[in-house]
């Protein structure tokens, strides 16, 4: 049963160290999908009212009443302001007082609030804890309207090698990142935006594991060692996942990445991710290839059996 989220007022469905059962679970999920198609839409209705950014982030921080009066001279823009108002729905935007932080002082997060205490944090988000023991991420913007973090990909050398570098993201990767994780890591909501584009997450608490545990082995059905012949990351273990359907990079699933869940499992709380170029792919047989049969078999050799008759 959902249970109300104590700085919004929104429905969650998570409680401290507590896992949701199924049905938060997959509740959750479906928040994440309508939330990134609710973006989507807005993003082709915008652009048929000719608004266009090379950022995403005007986009996300859109307020329903953006479009006023427009709506009633012309059908295009009402169906954008139809837009703005559902993905609203999906992803509110919340003061950032309301967490507790002073926004009078040079850096608010520098300490804990009487809301929020921090508890660690990166170059892409900072960690917080409420008396409930939930935790709750803030991901700042950098200066450019950059946020969280992706994979640009170009060839790396003979041979069709590709090269992942890890690079400032946008938005909508971020919502689909906090997505991913969810799927196949610690349960994750996304609690709204502030006025100054702070995207806020809420994740169940997790135990640390002890500094440098091997986490090489983490999930091998899931998440599919990338061989090395086909690409080459810098950020640590490449993975390739499937994200509906299609094949994804995932790395940087180091120790400080991963938790043990109150279930005992070990659950990925974060990571940086990218869809691998169809373009690319489709010119590499070889790792097309293999990833086809790692779909059906994540322990599948990099080179296909040989077939006998042609011995």
């Amino acid at each position: 049963m959902p249970l109300q989220d104590p700085f919004t007022g929104k429905e969650t469905f998570l409680d401290g160290p507590r896992l949701p059962g199924a049905g938060g679970q997959a509740a959750i999920l479906d928040g994440h999908r309508q939330r990134l198609r609710a973006f989507d839409q807005l993003g082709e209705k915008a652009e048929k009212c000719g608004i266009r950014a090379d950022k995403d982030r005007d986009l996300v921080l859109v307020q329903e009443d953006e479009v006023g009066l427009l709506e009633l001279a012309d059908p295009d823009w009402a169906a954008l302001g139809l837009a703005i108002r559902d993905f609203r729905r999906w992803l509110p935007i919340v003061p950032f007082e309301d967490f507790g932080f002073n926004l009078d002082i040079d850096d608010p997060f520098e300490s804990h609030t009487a809301k929020l205490r921090r508890i660690g944090g990166g170059v892409e988000a900072l960690a917080f804890i409420d008396d409930r023991r939930s935790v709750y991420k803030f991901f700042h913007f950098r200066e450019g309207g950059d946020v969280g973090a992706g994979f640009e990909f170009t060839p790396g050398g003979e041979g069709g090698l590709l090269q992942a570098t890890a690079v400032p993201g946008s938005y909508r990767m971020l919502l689909e990142k906090l997505r991913l994780i969810h799927l196949i890591g610690i349960p994750t909501e996304v609690v709204g935006i502030t006025p100054e584009g702070i995207l806020v997450a809420k994740q169940t608490l997790g135990q640390a594991l002890p500094e440098k545990t091997d986490v090489s082995g983490l999930d091998p059905q899931c998440l599919i060692p990338l061989p090395s012949r086909f690409l080459r990351a810098d950020r640590d273990h490449p993975r390739l996942v499937f994200l509906d359907g299609e094949p994804w990079l995932v790395a940087d699933t180091h120790d400080r990445n991963v938790v043990v869940a109150e279930d005992g499992s070990r659950r990925i709380i974060d990571l940086v991710a990218a869809p691998l170029p169809r373009e690319w792919l489709a010119q590499q047989s070889l790792f097309r290839d293999w990833i086809e049969r790692a779909r059906l078999d994540p322990h599948a050799d990099v080179l296909a059996p040989a077939n006998d008759d042609e011995l």
